[in-house]
């Protein structure tokens, strides 16, 4: 299965794709610097833990989104509940901004590209588990071995990926470039409107030499 085509229009938004600590939060902010169009999408959340960044939301709430037919993508991790409002999307598409979402699973990444009106640019953000284990500690993260399983579980959710599928445009090792510079190669990207995903085996190039600096 390979990914469809834009339409005429282009893309409509972003998807940044990655495992913890390859720099979603930080191409996000870095693209908003570089084009104040580009913002990410906050999600709605039901659940408790870290409340900034989401919309935090009851059952009822999100149970009245379903029925309205307005979720696009709904997650569970950690106990809690993650989706991303329709409505919300068209808001800022409407406002002439370019919203950017997180994504960490494929399975997620086909659900939502099967839901959006338009094709998006799918980027991946990749770096070793040395890195990932390097910039939690850095930051100061409690949970450490968390993210390394999250990153384990990427690197063999990428590697089931079909050799006939290509589910992503661009992808970066953000521990090769920095921020701005990878901010730049994506609004490109977007502005451009590539219709060609990533070359066929570039994927499973980049996992066999990003898993490890030592490799």
């Amino acid at each position: 299965m390979s990914m469809r085509e834009r339409g005429a229009d282009g893309f409509g938004g972003v998807v940044l794709f990655g495992p913890p600590a390859a720099g979603k939060d930080t191409v996000s902010a870095a693209l908003t610097r570089l084009d104040d169009r580009y913002g990410q999408l906050t999600k709605i959340k039901v659940g408790s833990g870290r409340t900034t960044g989401y919309r935090m939301a009851g059952h009822a709430e999100l149970d009245a989104l379903r029925a309205a037919g307005r979720v696009v993508l709904e997650t569970t991790r950690y106990g809690n509940t993650y989706a991303i409002d329709r409505d919300d999307m068209d808001a800022m598409t409407g406002a002439g901004r370019v919203p950017v979402v997180h994504l960490g699973s494929v399975d997620h990444l086909r659900t939502f590209n099967a839901a959006v009106r338009e094709p998006w640019l799918c980027v991946l953000l990749w770096v070793p588990r040395d890195v990932c284990e390097r910039r939690s500690q850095e930051r100061g993260d409690r949970d450490t071995a968390d993210r390394l399983a999250a990153w384990d579980e990427a690197l063999a959710d990428l590697k089931a990926v079909p050799q006939d599928e290509e589910p992503f445009h661009l992808l970066m090792r953000t521990d090769h470039s920095s921020p701005s510079a990878t901010a730049a190669v994506v609004a490109k990207a977007h502005a451009e409107d590539g219709r060609r995903p990533a070359r066929p085996g570039s994927l499973a190039a980049l996992l066999r030499g990003g898993a490890c600096d030592a490799e």
